[in-house]
């Protein structure tokens, strides 16, 4: 099929998103086309939107966490099919660099290389306005639009029990959050959680939190709204960090210190908190994805309690393996994504999701871009 013509939201950095007519080039071999069922709204769409990640990406179609229905296929792919339901992996690992070969597919050298660039794995864009200029891919997904060409190692199958609305959420938000639980921390049965900032990848941290078996798990947020969401998923205790000293209220539930602290704000002041609330020996995970040039302080005399400060990018996950997981686990009833989503809206409504994000208010925004395929939206109260 020669390129085609499809509706997208292009972020040009520090200006209001512009829904417009781009063209969208045939795939390559080893890439595949899409049509975009549903995509949800992330905070790292918001940062690389605000110059927070850089700035030599714009012009740019945003979008990381989505699902849709393979159109056509380029020479080479074999794991999926055209007429596909799939959910998209928005690192897809060479397999071949010395991350993938420890079996670290989230840090695969080869996407890190090109997702920081805006092209594909060969080094080359399939998107373009229509007077010529080039445009940016993000995380090889670019789903903020009627259709992608991604590469077929960003598509993972998915099951006919889960609609396609779900997978999209399943993708980067419960990936990030319940990898992280599993994969980084590794919460065991009994021990104790906090989770500062419960959006809509904090609450799937929570989610985990739940299914590790945590005896206490402490939700914190300055959004009533998001603490009661946080109870729904599995939080014993919420703290409002709007009204209270969180890391004494922390400590008043679990004297010591808490086992695992996962951050999921991005901020020095949230970083601080993790780290605060940990028992001695314990190690806080950075879940959040904080700006460029942001640090954090601690203290280090504090490093002889053998506390310990570590990332986790992408859930610290087997993505390939695990995300299939997560989609059979949706289909039996065993993660719920229904409740995460705060708002519904289309491709028009993605710049108000960018404003909720900076004010922190709500958790996930659902973008239905075809309803046909993206399933019935049971559960979801639209806003």
């Amino acid at each position: 099929m020669s390129k085609q013509t499809i509706k997208a939201a292009i972020t040009r950095g520090n200006s209001p998103i512009e829904i417009a007519d781009v063209d969208l080039d045939a795939p390559k071999a080893g890439e595949i086309l899409v049509r975009i069922a549903a995509a949800g709204v992330c905070h790292s769409d918001v940062h690389l939107a605000d110059g927070n990640l850089g700035t030599t990406r714009w012009p740019i179609i945003l979008g990381h966490e989505g699902a849709g229905v393979v159109e056509e296929i380029g020479t080479g792919v074999t794991n999926v099919k055209v007429g596909d339901r799939v959910a998209f992996n928005f690192v897809p690992p060479c397999r071949q660099c010395k991350e993938c070969i420890a079996t670290r597919f989230n840090l695969c050298e080869v996407a890190g290389e090109h997702a920081y660039t805006g092209n594909l794995l060969d080094g080359t864009s399939r998107l373009h306005e229509k007077n010529g200029t080039e445009l940016r891919h993000f995380n090889f997904v670019s789903c903020f639009a009627e259709k992608a060409v991604v590469p077929a190692g960003s598509a993972v199958p998915v099951q006919a029990d889960v609609p396609l609305w779900q997978a999209a959420l399943l993708g980067c938000g419960v990936m990030t959050g319940i990898g992280a639980v599993r994969n980084a921390a590794k919460v065991q049965i009994g021990e104790t959680v906090a989770v500062i900032g419960c959006g809509g990848v904090g609450l799937q941290v929570v989610a985990g939190a739940r299914l590790a078996g945590a005896s206490k798990i402490i939700a914190v947020d300055m959004q009533p709204a998001n603490l009661e969401r946080a109870k729904k998923h599995g939080a014993t205790h919420v703290v409002d960090a709007s009204k209270k000293n969180v890391v004494a209220d922390v400590m008043a539930i679990v004297p010591g210190g808490v086992d695992h602290a996962f951050e999921v704000v991005g901020r020095p002041e949230t970083i601080r908190t993790a780290w605060d609330v940990i028992r001695a020996g314990a190690t806080a995970i950075v879940v959040g994805l904080a700006p460029r040039g942001v640090e954090v302080s601690i203290p280090a005399i504090e490093f002889l309690s053998e506390k310990g400060l570590k990332g986790s990018l992408y859930g610290s996950a087997n993505v390939p393996v695990e995300l299939p997981q997560m989609i059979a686990m949706a289909g039996e009833g065993r993660i719920n994504v229904a409740d995460v989503v705060s708002h519904v809206a289309d491709l028009n409504g993605i710049e108000a999701a960018f404003e909720r994000l900076r004010k922190g208010d709500g958790a996930r925004t659902l973008v239905i871009i075809d309803e046909k395929i993206a399933g019935s939206l049971v559960g979801i109260s639209r806003a």
